[in-house]
């Protein structure tokens, strides 16, 4: 991506806010440049889908720089583990309402007849995991951290969704799911059973924004 691509979308996230994941948000970044390079007005749309991709690509494309932000706001917490966590589940507050929608572009199917797409979801969670891990420290190989890893991909995924619907009991919530959840190294049952909620839920927000 061109390095004024990479700029204006920064720019962009700050609108995300009052905007949405949306090609506006996108169109108004130039408005924030510093003087003398602000424009007057926001892009058009074909600058837009020049830039950023056509149609819905460019959303994804404001989505994912949104989500890349996500592990770096990781970053300014303590060394723990758990407080790795609580700042990703922070780092989604501004813009909760426009998560569902977000979300459910990531994981909509190609066609009606395709089923969802739980990989996007995997994937976001994979890689808050992953940071979490990094930064607390534990980059071990044994089998046990492939497990404790999966457990995590599990409780963040859950603590998300769980947000979605209830914000002010999140943090208690994930809390709560570390706590009890063996010290982290779940059984297989436990992974299992964390994937199945996750599926569930995100076969909730596709329909609630009646896109699946």
């Amino acid at each position: 991506m061109a390095t004024s691509s990479a700029r204006l979308l920064k720019l962009a996230l700050p609108l995300i806010q009052e905007h949405g994941f949306t090609r506006a948000a996108l169109a108004r970044s130039v408005l924030h440049l510093p003087p003398p390079q602000a424009h007057a007005a926001p892009l058009s749309d074909t600058a837009v889908s020049a830039l950023f991709g056509n149609g819905d690509f460019a959303r994804k494309t404001l989505i994912g720089a949104w989500l890349d932000g996500g592990l770096e706001s990781m970053q300014g917490s303590s060394a723990s583990l758990k407080e790795a966590l609580h700042a990703r589940l922070a780092y989604n507050e501004p813009v909760l309402a426009h998560l569902p929608e977000a979300f459910a572009l990531l994981s909509a199917p190609g066609s009606q007849l395709a089923p969802i797409d739980p990989l996007p979801a995997l994937k976001h969670a994979a890689r808050v995991a992953d940071e979490a891990c990094y930064l607390s420290g534990d980059e071990s190989m044994r089998l046990s951290w492939y497990t404790k890893r999966a457990s995590l991909v599990g409780i963040y995924s859950a603590a998300e969704f769980h947000q979605l619907t209830s914000p002010e009991t999140a943090h208690t919530f994930l809390d709560s799911l570390l706590a009890t959840s063996s010290t982290i190294e779940s059984t297989v049952g436990e992974v299992n059973l964390y994937s199945s909620y996750i599926l569930r839920s995100w076969a909730g927000i596709l329909k609630s924004k009646a896109i699946f």
